[in-house]
């Protein structure tokens, strides 16, 4: 949101994150795709000097709690750290001890920038505050926050799931997002807070917002004019409730969820978001994501074991392309079906091989053999 806005402005902007390092430079655009949300040290260097060299004006970028852990930034004065959300995540031998050290690790980009900008709603605000040396300005829903948004408005119209809603305080607006539910009206008052830094007119803002659309983060794919199917990167039981808390706003006939979990990454994220989905959702489809090193059915099992005492009616398809033929082949008018946990991701990591898998295009495969039958 906030590259798309600057870059409308006449701003060029480069952006560093968890799906690719792109920018644009006198040769062309650059994309090169992310082995880490935020590369190491010697790496970003490097791309910053090339975008600086390309007259790239500025970046945008995400810092992640392992980059801070890792001094990947160190050395970097930020013009303006933000801080969105946070819930416990990332914990295990590989990322964090336990939540206290990843909290204490996001908490630290507060110490390298100039202007903090805090998502003031968020119940770990204020310990993400301990220790900051930075301005603070705040976002949100609540009537304490710099920048807050009212008269929130859902747009349910065939292809798209919005949003709208008028911004008070620090900048006034009418804004509206082709992505739905809260958390979007949060990205967007984040984006709107950034971009005032820059003296982005209200137009500009307003324009952009209105044609955001993000790889993977509640991304439409038209396969019915009877329900609607999307893709998201929700791969943890926060973002899985958040998004089909949101989903459910809409009024869907059924919500359908499928997704799977990672294998060789902590087991409670398995039960958890197969409480969550067997709660929130009318049906789930319980698929393979990343199995790693674990059978698939293995993991499945521990996600029946999260999704048994809701009973939440479920079906095991471990073949993510047939769970996502099921699902198409079986929605019905009203519907709302989530594929969840890939988002942008376009590969099926088996064993210690990434294998070639793009929901997208196992989408139009599906189509195209059942028009062909």
């Amino acid at each position: 949101m906030v590259r798309s806005i600057l870059e409308s402005a006449g701003i060029r902007t480069g952006l560093v994150g968890t799906i690719e390092t792109l920018y644009s430079s006198p040769e062309g655009e650059v994309r090169i795709p992310s082995a880490n949300t935020t590369p190491e040290s010697i790496v970003l260097q490097r791309r910053f000097r090339e975008m600086a060299d390309s007259g790239v004006q500025a970046v945008v970028m995400e810092v992640s709690s392992q980059a801070l852990k890792l001094h990947r930034t160190a050395g970097f004065v930020f013009d303006l750290g933000i801080f969105t959300n946070l819930s416990p995540d990332h914990i295990g031998p590989n990322e964090h001890t336990d939540f206290e050290d990843y909290l204490h690790c996001k908490s630290l980009l507060f110490r390298q920038c100039r202007t903090g900008i805090f998502n003031g709603d968020d119940p770990y605000c204020g310990r993400i505050l301990e220790g900051h040396t930075c301005a603070v300005e705040t976002f949100g829903l609540g009537e304490d926050n710099d920048l807050r948004a009212e008269n929130i408005e859902l747009i349910h119209t065939p292809g798209e799931l919005g949003i709208a809603f008028d911004t008070k305080g620090a900048v006034s607006l009418h804004a509206h997002v082709p992505a739905p539910g809260s958390f979007s009206v949060y990205n967007a008052l984040c984006a709107i807070a950034v971009c005032r830094h820059f003296r982005v007119s209200e137009e500009d803002i307003r324009r952009s917002l209105r044609q955001i659309h993000v790889r993977g983060r509640i991304e439409m794919v038209k396969v019915s004019d009877e329900f609607t199917l999307m893709i998201d990167y929700a791969h943890n039981a926060m973002a899985l409730e958040s998004l089909l808390k949101t989903l459910r706003e809409y009024n869907p006939g059924r919500l359908v969820c499928l997704f799977g979990c990672g294998g060789n990454r902590a087991r409670s994220r398995r039960f958890e978001m197969g409480e969550v989905s067997g709660r929130l959702a009318d049906f789930t489809i319980i698929t393979s994501d990343n199995p790693r090193f674990e059978e698939p059915m293995d993991i499945i099992a521990d996600i029946v074991t999260g999704i048994a005492p809701t009973g939440g009616e479920y079906i095991k398809i471990p073949d993510r392309k047939e769970a996502i033929r099921y699902a198409i082949e079986n929605g019905k008018p009203g519907d709302i079906v989530v594929l969840a946990g890939k988002g942008h991701e376009d590969y099926q990591e088996i064993r210690g091989e990434k294998h070639p898998m793009d929901e997208r295009v196992l989408i139009k495969e599906i189509l195209q053999e059942m028009s062909a039958n």
